[in-house]
């Protein structure tokens, strides 16, 4: 009998966070490739002899929120302490980070995960999120290396997950979910493009039913979500092969490498001894005061889940809501349409998941960047909500302010849209199409109900489209007797 193996995964990520300047000094954080190599830097972030770094209050603040968006318990007494290793990377010749003392002890996340017809749920438990500086940015060019210190310095939360992860698909769900938290409460863009968010995977494979873990690997070079789900796959089957053929797996780090699709050696997994751990000398312990702790937690926005559950409750389904909350912005939207209360939320929520983000998601934009503001599409399905225009041609006026901008009153009055109401001018028309069609009134009072669509369409064509077909309905119902 096959030995049936289990896949045991925990993620380390690096999230920058969007703080003004640097983690130690007042340099700007987060300069982009616009700014010139090695400009955004001075003395403390440069690695010079005999500065001394002071902790940036924003940074901070934004790592306490991190924690509580995770559910971590926000330790009131942290700690930095010097990590040794030499690379030209490092201008210090080591970096200053939190070791045994993080800002953010244990919590955890909920992923969901699974086909949208079946969707799971699990808690990841998040082991701690400590604060350290960037690193510079390395370039490797063929017969030479560059460095820009521009990165060097910059504020990194470490979000180390507990090793509750069996698949490829559970790890993208929480990275997902990660990404989703760090953007709602504002602590970090996250953009992968940017090296806003870095990932670090280790996975083992054991038996079935041992509790004892294996030997893990250690995967870098991940620059997508995509990568990792790949990744993963690859060095599972691989760690597979090798335990079924009677070998041993090696704790090693390997590099990803995306053209051929297969990890690579890269070097023997270092040990925290290997580090050379011990206290900053040159930084006190961040002791919280209970005033400042509340001033942050009093900030945090409604999360999430509290969101999803809430719009759940108010009728959406399971994975509406979770469409409507994978951003804030996503949710706000939503929210600004439907605020009114004139506005079903089922009715926003298939126009804003089918019309809006089908569109913004095929030219690679987002929420944010939407043609039609909140409150515009708040006045257009109002009027499609009311019965003055219907599905159809609150498209074509959707269309229109998508291309062109303008107002949907505007746009409906310029276009002769506003759909007849009144009763006598119905009647009329119903009245003619029945004439005209004495087979589908015969089918009808037969017993045939679905014959009536035939004289809602005559009534369509003779009012050009701008009769209420539901009051149509009605009313011919009532004239069929």
């Amino acid at each position: 009998m096959t030995t049936q193996f289990e896949p045991v995964i925990g993620l380390e990520i690096h999230v920058q966070l969007a703080s003004k300047t640097k983690l130690f000094c007042a340099c700007p954080n987060g300069v982009g490739e616009e700014t010139k190599p090695n400009t955004a830097i001075c003395p403390v972030c440069a690695g010079h002899p005999g500065v001394l770094p002071v902790l940036t209050e924003g940074a901070l603040a934004l790592a306490v929120r991190a924690g509580l968006s995770m559910n971590c318990v926000t330790n009131r007494y942290s700690s930095f302490s010097r990590k040794h290793y030499f690379y030209p990377d490092l201008p210090k010749g080591y970096q200053i980070t939190q070791y045994d003392e993080p800002i953010n002890g244990a919590g955890f996340i909920e992923i969901t995960y699974g086909p949208k017809n079946n969707l799971q749920k699990k808690k990841i438990g998040i082991h701690h999120a400590h604060l350290e500086e960037d690193a510079a940015k390395s370039t490797h060019l063929p017969d030479h290396s560059l460095v820009d210190y521009n990165r060097s310095g910059c504020p990194l939360l470490e979000i180390v997950s507990m090793p509750d992860m069996r698949s490829a698909d559970e790890a993208y769900a929480y990275l997902t979910e990660i990404k989703r938290l760090m953007r709602w409460v504002g602590a970090s863009n996250c953009d992968m493009e940017k090296g806003e968010l870095r990932v670090d995977v280790n996975v083992s494979l054991r038996p079935v039913g041992q509790e004892k873990f294996g030997t893990r690997t250690e995967l870098k070079n991940l620059n997508s979500f995509k990568a990792v789900r790949e990744a993963l796959i690859y060095e599972i089957n691989r760690q597979t092969e090798v335990l079924l053929s009677g070998g041993q797996v090696k704790q090693e780090t390997r590099l990803w490498d995306k053209e051929e699709g297969v990890s690579k050696p890269m070097r023997s997994k270092e040990a925290a001894l290997d580090y050379r751990y011990f206290p900053e000398p040159d930084l006190p312990p961040v002791v919280l005061n209970e005033e400042w702790l509340s001033r942050v937690k009093n900030s945090m926005p409604e999360l999430p889940a509290a969101k999803e559950a809430r719009f759940m409750k108010a009728g959406l389904s399971a994975y509406d809501a979770g469409v409507l909350t994978s951003s804030r912005e996503i949710a706000d939207y939503f929210e600004e349409v439907t605020k009114s209360g004139k506005v079903s939320l089922k009715t926003a929520s298939n126009w804003i998941q089918t019309d809006l983000l089908g569109l913004l998601h095929a030219e690679k934009k987002e929420i944010e960047d939407s043609p039609i503001p909140a409150a515009r599409l708040a006045e257009l399905l109002e009027f499609a909500e009311s019965g003055k225009i219907n599905r159809k041609q609150a498209r074509e006026v959707f269309d229109e302010i998508y291309a062109h901008g303008g107002n949907p009153a505007d746009i409906i009055a310029k276009r002769g849209m506003v759909q007849v109401s009144d009763e006598g001018q119905l009647e009329a028309w119903a009245k003619e199409a029945m004439a005209a069609n004495p087979k589908a009134v015969a089918d009808y009072q037969k017993g045939n109900k679905a014959a009536i669509g035939a004289l809602v369409g005559g009534v369509m064509k003779l009012s050009k489209g701008k009769a209420n077909p539901k009051i149509i309905s009605q009313l011919l119902a009532k004239l069929l007797g």
